[in-house]
């Protein structure tokens, strides 16, 4: 049986909300198809507005060291185009040394909650950066809860 891939992203813009997900064993072209997804739902979200994202990675597994390089540059880079600097972006050196951050079309990014299912990973990166705008979490109904009832 074939294991089920999941890579989706939607807007809420009810909530002013961008989930993004991405569950199952990758290989690159999951990983284009998912910075696809992010780049083209955030095509949508309405010039000079603001936007949380809910970032559910929940189940992800890459199946090499390169694709897992190419996966962790994915949310830093994409969110650091609407003025958000994720927390751990110094733990990527090399990305942080060249990350840029404007305000895409008026764009901005006012909060992110993080889920993966690594509960002792979580745990540290909340303790270590998060904030009253970032959290991170290993249950996806809490990280959910969380990032719908943040204030824009």
């Amino acid at each position: 049986m074939a294991e089920i891939k999941i890579i989706v992203t939607r807007w809420y813009p009810e909530k002013q909300l961008l989930v993004t997900q991405i569950s199952g064993d990758m290989e690159e072209n999951d990983i284009e198809r998912w910075e696809n997804s992010l780049l083209n739902t955030l095509g949508l979200i309405e010039n000079n507005s603001v936007f949380k994202a809910f970032v559910n990675t929940n189940g992800f597994t890459a199946i090499n060291l390169d694709v897992q390089k190419k996966y962790r540059s994915v949310i830093p880079r994409t969110l650091a185009a609407y003025d958000w600097r994720v927390g751990y972006i110094d733990l990527l050196e090399d990305e942080a040394e060249k990350m840029t951050y404007k305000n895409t079309r008026g764009i901005k990014c006012v909060g992110a909650a993080h889920c993966h299912h690594d509960e002792t990973k979580m745990t540290i990166f909340d303790d270590h950066f998060g904030t009253e705008r970032e959290r991170f979490f290993a249950d996806p109904d809490l990280a959910s809860q969380w990032i719908e009832n943040l204030a824009v």
